[in-house]
């Protein structure tokens, strides 16, 4: 018996073949997708011809892709009827590592008419190399009698020989590696092991792909993926079912919106907005990502390149012709196609939540109080580069209206004597109308943003104004909403009572930089305004994170001019001073409670309290 002639690769074979088995792939899983693309490939090509020549007659229907296992002998077999292999293209084609017969036949036809190609870089049929220590090909042509067998167990070289083949097509044959402690190879001999790789990958390769599941022929994926459907034969109902079962959400999505775009680089788009928020999403495992395909092909889970950080809430999928992959099809290049496809879907997220503010406004609302925040960290994250693209989807609650309004909304609402926008900080909306400095604002009927969210502040310091017109935090010294005559009386106020304020600063030590009569106050004794560009609030927030930085807003305590305290206080000067001292203490503690801060020596202010109490 003759003895059959091994042949080398080409291409550097063995440095080649191990680069890609060892480097190139990282995941395992992937050997079939890429074996049922090149099956894909095929059975397009001979279908492609079919409707340019009169001669092949083939109907559309009877084209398959098979795959089955055998437990005994270790093996897979991925079959299908399409155009299949001679001998000098098994040679080609397989003997030649990186030479791409899919890419080739691309080439000639392209100027024809435009055909989708699967597998364009001749590496991924090797890829199976990762599970196999031998890899059987046996294909026959269409149109050819002769069928031939390519075999090989690596980078040693392979061999070719003619064999028989009952119809047209390609039959490869996997011979799984022993299971390692690192890997059990022996997982791919299972029904839900194979079902699952090939609806995960494959689901939306264009021909059945079978599997005998208890004797029955059990076609594994769907074919025609939902995103190129007709929109008419979609329904609300389907692409909610799409999304839970997708995404693994037990609610249906608040949003869909499907978008096709053809241009210097063509895709189609399925984009969902949840109705919540994951459990996850502000964690750091937490991974952001669209579903990448390529002609319906999975290659990327979760593609982050796809989104900005301030849409990551978005889930979905792209599907393109045009991304440039790697050669190993996980790892997506970084090129101009890439940004296009981006900057199209920023901008289809934000015309969407645009068109859902102005028309839907219940569900905006629901939305955004489920994403919102992560809205104001694009504002405030990168140094501020994208609020202007966001500043117009934010929302805060109105003191007036009792519900979210935008900043456009606000402004709108504004008397023309009005110049700033008014703001307030704590920790809810119902805290913050009880602060003191609130009741000249509802005195004067001028609506203040209440803002509860840690971020908010740092926000809306990032964006400076809006239509021109400053943020303004009520609790700053910058807030003053007193007449010219007012003021003139107020000043005189601190400037007749000089000494005894300055007496009541040094007793709070470092505590404050100033103490001061208001007139800002209504009902309340005193309440504490901030100096420069940290507020107490942002005090409180940045003291509170997991770092070493400790930082100290400078504080004023601010004595409501006209209440009785003031005259209290004004006796203890001439009398008292130590009794002063402690009305100081108290005061301030009183001051930082209203802002939600916390005191250091509570039990010294107790303690006082029940001093002046008992007397």
């Amino acid at each position: 018996m003759k003895k059959k002639e091994t042949k080398e690769f080409k291409a550097e074979s063995k440095r080649l073949l191990d680069l890609m088995v060892n480097s190139i792939y990282t995941n395992k899983d992937i050997f079939l997708r890429e074996l049922i693309s090149n099956s894909s490939d095929a059975i397009d090509k001979l279908y492609y011809l079919s409707l340019t020549n009169d001669d092949i007659t083939i109907d559309k229907d009877e084209f398959r892709i098979d795959i089955s296992y055998d437990k005994d002998n270790k093996l897979i077999k991925i079959s299908d009827n399409g155009i299949g292999m001679n001998e000098e293209e098994l040679e080609k084609n397989l003997g030649t590592i990186c030479e791409s017969g899919s890419l080739l036949f691309k080439e000639e036809n392209e100027k024809k008419e435009n055909i989708d190609i699967i597998g364009q870089f001749g590496v991924g049929f090797y890829s199976a190399f990762m599970v196999a220590d031998r890899i059987d090909v046996l294909s026959r042509k269409y149109g050819e009698k002769d069928a031939y067998l390519w075999s090989s167990e690596g980078a040693s070289g392979y061999t070719i020989e003619k064999d028989s083949r009952d119809n047209f097509g390609t039959t490869i044959t996997i011979y799984l590696k022993e299971d390692t402690d690192d890997f059990k190879y022996s997982k791919y001999l299972d029904d839900n092991t194979l079902k699952g790789i090939i609806t995960k990958y494959s689901n939306y390769v264009a021909y059945p792909i079978i599997m005998k599941i208890d004797d029955k022929d059990e076609t594994i994926n769907s074919m025609t993926p939902i995103w190129k459907k007709d929109t008419k034969d979609v329904s609300d109902e389907d692409y909610e079912r799409f999304y839970t079962d997708t995404f693994y959400d037990y609610e249906k999505p608040l949003k869909v919106f499907r978008n096709k775009v053809e241009g210097m680089a063509s895709f189609t788009s399925l984009l969902f907005i949840p109705s919540h928020a994951p459990f996850d999403y502000y964690q750091k495992e937490y991974e952001k990502g669209l579903a990448l395909y390529s002609n319906g092909v999975l290659i990327m889970d979760k593609c982050k390149e796809l989104l900005p950080d301030y849409f990551n809430f978005v889930k979905g999928l792209v599907d393109s012709e045009d991304v440039s992959l790697n050669i190993s099809r996980e790892i997506l290049q970084q090129d101009k196609q890439v940004e296009t496809i981006a900057k199209s879907i920023e901008s289809k997220i934000r015309k969407e939540l645009e068109n859902m503010r102005d028309n839907d406004r219940e569900t905006y609302e629901k939305f955004f109080e489920n994403f919102g925040m992560q809205l104001k960290f694009g504002v405030y994250n990168d140094f501020g580069v994208n609020k202007d693209k966001l500043k117009d989807l934010l929302m805060f609650y109105s003191r007036k209206e009792e519900k979210l309004i935008t900043l456009k909304e606000y402004t709108e609402n504004m008397s023309k004597k009005q110049e700033k926008i008014y703001y307030a900080t704590g920790e809810t909306k119902e805290k913050l109308d009880m602060l003191p400095e609130i009741e000249a604002f509802k005195e004067k009927d001028i609506d203040v943003l209440y803002l509860t969210d840690y971020i908010d502040e740092f926000a809306l310091k990032t964006l400076m104004n809006y239509d021109g017109k400053e943020f303004v935090n009520i609790a700053s010294e910058e807030f003053d909403l007193s007449t010219k005559e007012e003021k003139k009386k107020l000043e005189k106020e601190n400037k007749d009572n000089k000494d005894m304020l300055e007496y009541l600063k040094d007793a709070l030590k470092d505590k404050v930089s100033d103490v001061r009569f208001t007139d800002r106050l209504k009902n309340h004794p005193v309440c504490l305004t901030s100096k420069g560009a940290i507020s107490s609030n942002m005090e409180k927030i940045i003291n509170s994170m997991p770092t070493d930085e400790n930082i100290k807003s400078e504080k004023i305590l601010e004595i409501n001019k006209d209440h009785a305290i003031a005259d209290k206080l004004k006796a203890l000067y001439d009398k008292d001073k130590d009794e002063l001292k402690n009305y100081a203490k108290i005061l301030y503690a009183q001051s930082m409670l209203i802002e939600g801060m916390s005191v250091d020596n509570q039990s010294e202010i107790t303690n006082l309290i029940c001093d002046i109490i008992s007397k």
